[in-house]
């Protein structure tokens, strides 16, 4: 029977032609799996590794209160007592930024026993700033503490600061990596020099070694392993790492699926 002739179209049971020919059918699915959005992945994804110093901005944040609290309210008073209880507050935020980017807490333990120390020092600075005959010694110290400074510190402080972040920033625009779909390229250098490495099987690894950079700025390590190439590329301090991972593997996984799906040529 010829499936040419309309007439054998209202048989019992027809026989679909695509079965008749040999012909596989083609593939008219999506790139993606069901439900997926692959059609939604990005088509390109830049990544920067930031130095340490990006975690400094509750200080930086910090210089600047002080400063306007200094300026509208104590004025420049060494005697002033608000004065002092705002420089002694500004040194002790310094102290814990600089221990956050001095040292590693992989853990949320690490992160406890830090908060732990914490209020067990706040902790005794009151009772012995409330109840100065307990240990006379250690009360008379507090009492003879009074740090200082005046409106011009703390500006001149956080101007420093804008210009470091200016130059990170002025930088982060001539050291950058970028992932395609085909392809993982690294920008560096003011000349745009830029090195090619393929991408199809990148493999990736996300390392967060430290709970507290996590929390400022949700930063993190990431490992790129390109294809046919020894050597891994460590970017440390990649923001939004959890984000930029998601939008890899979406990218990478969309590219492979349609490889798959691909139709073969040469069929009969």
């Amino acid at each position: 029977m010829s499936t040419d002739n309309p007439n054998n179209s209202l048989s019992a049971n027809p026989v679909p032609p695509i079965v008749q020919a040999g012909v596989a059918p083609p593939l008219t699915q999506s790139s993606g799996p069901p439900n997926s959005d692959a059609d939604d992945a990005p088509t390109s994804i830049y990544l920067v590794a930031y130095p340490k110093i990006v975690f400094l901005y509750p200080t930086f944040i910090a210089s600047l209160l002080a400063g306007f609290y200094m300026l509208l309210f104590a004025g420049d008073s060494p005697e002033n007592r608000g004065a002092q209880v705002v420089s002694l507050a500004f040194l002790l935020l310094t102290a814990a930024n600089l221990v956050v980017i001095s040292f590693d807490f992989p853990r949320t333990t690490s992160l406890t026993l830090f908060f732990g120390f914490v209020a067990v020092g706040m902790g005794l600075t009151l009772l012995f700033t409330f109840h100065p005959d307990l240990v006379p010694f250690v009360s008379g110290f507090f009492k003879q503490l009074k740090p200082w400074a005046n409106t011009s510190f703390y500006f001149l402080f956080a101007s420093l600061m804008s210009v470091l972040y200016l130059i990170v920033w002025m930088m982060a625009r001539f050291d950058y990596w970028e992932v395609r779909p085909n392809e993982l390229m690294h920008h560096h250098g003011f000349l745009s020099d830029l090195e090619r490495f393929s991408a199809p099987n990148l493999r990736i690894s996300k390392e967060i070694n430290d709970v507290f950079e996590y929390m400022l700025l949700r930063s993190g390590r990431l490992i790129l392993h390109p294809t046919n190439e020894p050597r891994a590329f460590v970017l440390d301090n990649v923001l939004n790492i959890n984000r930029k991972e998601e939008q890899i593997t979406k990218m990478l996984g969309a590219l492979q699926v349609q490889v798959r799906t691909e139709p073969h040529s040469g069929q009969s």
